[in-house]
């Protein structure tokens, strides 16, 4: 099995005026993202909008994905669906077609009981045979998974290795590394909580603000792990701003579009009814960029 650890940029699916899925710009994304020396990428997460895409372009992406990474970084691949049964047919193709790993969310629209996740996830889990990283979002399923299911599941589960912990509680995120070693790693999926999940024990970090400042989150994923913490610290304030707006703003798939427009990468926009930037979000975002160059951390 693929190691998974450090900072993984968790992409969009770049899109055209019309809407329609921009895989050349997708390509183009991940040569850059590569170039920048990150630790892995995901596709067909929440940031790649994945609720908004069909089975064939979900397909599609991650079959492209594979074959442009060609295996010199993990991929991991987004399969949740609202059913076991869909879930199952995206795990099982993540696999077929080369992909490193899954992530793998509970049904978002049934707030589904924690036995209900559990089952979910075993069954998911045990269709495959390759690393399947479990999600807790709470913001997105309405569901905050409890920590004794999340490591009951990882305990008896032998390729359920990871979890992406989004809760927003940092006390969730210790508990599940400390208790879960030897049988679960804990990945951080709360961009302003990023610096504190590695010190209670995270292996690694997916990135929304990754696909903005890709070598920044890379930096301050390594400065922990070579313990020069006065480093750290000066990469973490100085990407905080840009995690707190994108988690605060409720419009993180657009901000992030709209950044890689700014840098000559590939967003556009998304599908409706998700709507653009305002014209003081838009400001906003451009001055965060600037103040990302403008840093004496830079």
């Amino acid at each position: 099995m693929t190691a998974l650890k450090g900072a993984f940029p968790v992409l969009v699916t770049p899109m055209h005026d019309d809407e329609e899925v921009d895989y050349n710009g997708l390509k183009q994304n991940i040569e850059h993202f590569i170039k920048q020396g990150v630790a892995g990428i995901a596709v067909n997460g929440s940031t790649g909008e994945f609720v908004s895409l069909t089975k064939e372009e979900k397909f599609k992406i991650a079959e492209l994905a594979v074959e442009q990474v060609n295996g010199r970084i993990p991929l991991i691949v987004g399969t949740a669906a609202e059913t076991t049964r869909d879930a199952i047919m995206y795990t099982k193709h993540a696999e077929e077609v080369g992909a490193d790993a899954a992530l793998l969310i509970n049904s978002y629209y049934a707030h589904p009981k924690d036995e209900e996740i559990y089952e979910h996830f075993k069954a998911v889990a045990e269709s495959v045979s390759f690393p399947v990283m479990i999600y807790n979002n709470p913001f997105t399923s309405g569901v905050d998974i409890g920590t004794e299911t999340i490591l009951n599941v990882a305990r008896d589960v032998e390729n359920i290795t990871h979890i992406k912990e989004s809760s927003g509680d940092i006390s969730k995120a210790r508990d599940i590394s400390r208790q879960g070693k030897g049988f679960i790693e804990t990945f951080c999926g709360s961009d302003d909580l990023a610096l504190e999940s590695l010190l209670v024990g995270a292996t690694g970090w997916i990135s929304v603000a990754g696909n903005i400042a890709p070598q920044l989150v890379t930096d301050l994923f390594d400065s922990v792990q070579e313990n020069n913490m006065e480093r750290a610290w000066e990469l973490y304030d100085k990407v905080l701003p840009l995690c707190n707006f994108i988690e605060g703003s409720g419009k993180y798939v657009q901000i992030v579009k709209r950044a890689m427009d700014l840098q000559g990468l590939a967003g556009g926009p998304s599908r409706k009814p998700r709507l653009g930037l305002t014209t003081d979000e838009d400001a906003t975002l451009k001055e965060l960029l600037a103040s990302l160059d403008r840093s004496p951390a830079s």
